[in-house]
């Protein structure tokens, strides 16, 4: 397959930015950054995993069934067929670095559930 992003590209969205640091065939090593009061969807993917690393402030991190506060220095991983959620119900910015493996990186890989920014 394709490189879906390549260094250096990046995005705003209305939760917050992102930006990749790396990216080959298999992979994809990006910046992450909600901000105060914001959220991704809940979404899965069905062909990429996802490590998250929270480098900076507290969210609340939805895997499948489960709601877990991570904090900063704090992982975890989401395996492919797995709902999850970031959130940042915090004054400041959440900051995490996404790790994605899988054969397809690319955004026609997420299914939404819910979205508050009307995405599904």
């Amino acid at each position: 397959m394709a490189v879906a992003y390549k260094k250096g590209d990046s995005d705003v969205r209305p939760w917050g930015t992102w930006e990749v640091l790396d990216a080959a065939n298999n992979y994809c090593v990006k910046r992450i950054c909600v901000t105060s009061g914001s959220m991704l969807s809940l979404q899965l993917h069905h062909h990429r995993a996802e490590h998250w690393i929270i480098v900076e402030g507290e969210a609340v991190v939805t895997l499948g069934n489960t709601k877990l506060l991570k904090k900063a220095n704090e992982d975890v991983y989401i395996p492919a067929e797995t709902k999850h959620r970031i959130q940042n119900d915090t004054a400041s910015d959440v900051v995490f670095i996404e790790v994605q493996t899988g054969e397809n990186l690319d955004e026609n890989d997420i299914v939404r559930f819910e979205d508050k920014y009307g995405r599904v």
